[in-house]
């Protein structure tokens, strides 16, 4: 049954019985009385007789998957791994309008000095490195839009405050495919951050990694990446 479905799949118009016994190297009339009770289930298509594609039965059940997926519960194990593999704070956060919001942490109380963002907290986009990804995905008009809204406010004597320079900076974001905060939300505080998308590669959070300005390391960058495309991955997003 899977292997019919799997041919079906691959197909992308409709598939006839012959080429699908063929494929999946069953006999036509066992084929044919799996293909029967797929279509009285709806998991199966028979527009014509002999022919099929995949039903709209599927199409409901991944939206009830997809209903139940959520972003903090599916990011939460792989950054409480991440944490114990740095020994720092990592944060995810979501965007909001103009802000991002920090939604998830995982650190240790145990751990020396670090840097631990309170869940709930906010912060300007341009100011930060989730931030940064998030203004990476829009369209420059957009971005335009919100520097003119914003004013592009600094924090400290590394924030963003003109529109030029925080284009130029996007360009890298959307070049390495990460986005850094050095010191310009927090004077002493350095970030990374790697974006998570979802199932329609639309960007839906970030994940980051925030340390003390002369602590935070760069062989941090790449398991930071390999978690966010984890979570990203378990959330339906397929990259190519």
């Amino acid at each position: 049954m899977f292997s019919l479905m799997d041919v079906l799949a691959a197909k992308e118009g409709i598939a006839t019985l012959k080429e699908i016994s063929e494929k999946t190297k069953l006999h036509p009339s066992t084929t044919h009385r799996i293909l029967n009770d797929l279509v009285a289930g709806r998991y199966v298509d028979r527009p014509d007789p002999g022919h099929y594609r995949l039903g709209m039965r599927l199409l409901e059940l991944g939206n009830f998957v997809k209903a139940r997926l959520n972003v903090r519960d599916a990011a939460l194990a792989p950054m409480r791994e991440l944490h114990q593999l740095i020994h720092q704070p990592v944060n995810l956060s979501v965007r909001q309008a103009d802000e991002i919001v920090y939604v998830e942490r995982a650190y240790s109380e145990r751990s020396g000095m670090q840097v631990v963002r309170a869940i709930g907290g906010r912060a300007p986009l341009h100011l930060t490195s989730v931030g940064k990804l998030f203004l990476a995905a829009d369209e420059p008009v957009k971005v335009r839009a919100y520097a003119t809204k914003t004013g592009l406010s600094g924090h400290t004597k590394n924030s963003i405050t003109q529109l030029q320079v925080l284009e130029k900076e996007l360009a890298r974001v959307r070049q390495h495919g990460f986005a850094r905060d050095n010191e310009e939300l927090e004077l002493g505080v350095r970030c990374m951050a790697a974006g998570i998308y979802d199932d329609q590669a639309k960007l839906i959070a970030g994940l980051s990694i925030s340390a003390p300005a002369d602590r935070l390391d760069d062989a941090w960058l790449p398991k930071l990446q390999d978690t966010a495309k984890l979570i990203s991955t378990s959330l339906g997003f397929v990259s190519y």
